[in-house]
């Protein structure tokens, strides 16, 4: 019963990191190609709040779960696969942590341009944008090997 739990846990909890992931990339890039400051500044703003209720939560709750099920199944933390699908999960949250940044900058110079009446998103922007878009990359790609990792759980010797 608590293998069960714990598991569905897990399960949710990575589900809620690549939907969130995605959704938020998918949301940002909308309102980015609609330009209009304020769409820009209302969207962010839900992004923000949106990775921080969900995001931030899931990705708590990922390790403590993780290294349970590990425990209660028997797994050792020093397997290859665990291993390489946390050296991962650190790689990704190093993407992950300067985003959180740039969309809080983004949504305040959206914020900023659409108080000031027919002002545009000041170039700042956009160059918070593609960093931002650029990061995107390597930390979804990531969070799709730790998804191949804990289904197929290869043997990967590293030790």
């Amino acid at each position: 019963m608590v293998y069960i739990a714990l598991k569905f846990l897990h399960v949710i909890g990575a589900t809620v990191l690549l939907g969130t992931g995605a959704g938020i990339a998918f949301f940002m890039l909308m309102a980015h190609r609609d330009g209009r400051p304020a769409v820009v500044a209302a969207v962010a703003r839900t992004v923000v709040i949106g990775d921080f209720l969900f995001t931030a939560t899931a990705v708590v709750a990922q390790p403590v779960t993780g290294v349970l099920l590990a425990y209660l199944v028997g797994y050792s933390l020093l397997d290859g696969w665990i291993v390489l699908s946390i050296l991962l999960y650190i790689f990704t949250g190093a993407f992950w942590l300067p985003v959180i940044w740039m969309q809080m900058r983004m949504r305040d110079l959206a914020a900023a341009a659409a108080a000031k009446q027919g002002a545009a998103l000041p170039p700042r922007y956009y160059r918070l944008f593609w960093t931002w878009f650029a990061f995107g990359f390597p930390a979804f790609s990531a969070v799709l090997g730790i998804y191949w990792l804990m289904i197929e759980r290869p043997r990967i010797a590293l030790f």
